[in-house]
């Protein structure tokens, strides 16, 4: 066994030991932290609507194979309108 493998935490390697250490680090993140994480998701998903609704991106629902034209396209900056709830 070589230094390399002896370096590596095979319990990490199964999906339940993925998902462990998925949720040790997630508590180790601050609230302002989840929250960024929750704007950069919330983020990509728009993005991705905006790429479906142009035809850009065929989503899991079978459309038909429309090809993602701007891969390396950022997806746009978040809207200075507010939370759709009405909340600020």
């Amino acid at each position: 066994m070589s230094d390399a493998d002896a370096e590596i935490d095979w319990s990490l390697t199964s999906w339940e030991g993925s998902r462990q250490a998925q949720l040790e680090r997630a508590l180790t993140l601050t609230v302002r932290e989840r929250l960024l994480a929750a704007e950069g998701l919330a983020d990509i998903a728009r993005h991705f609507q905006e790429m479906r609704s142009q035809g850009r991106f065929a989503g899991s629902d079978g459309e038909a194979g429309t090809t993602v034209t701007n891969a390396s396209e950022p997806p746009p900056a978040p809207s200075d309108q507010g939370d759709p709830a009405g909340s600020n």
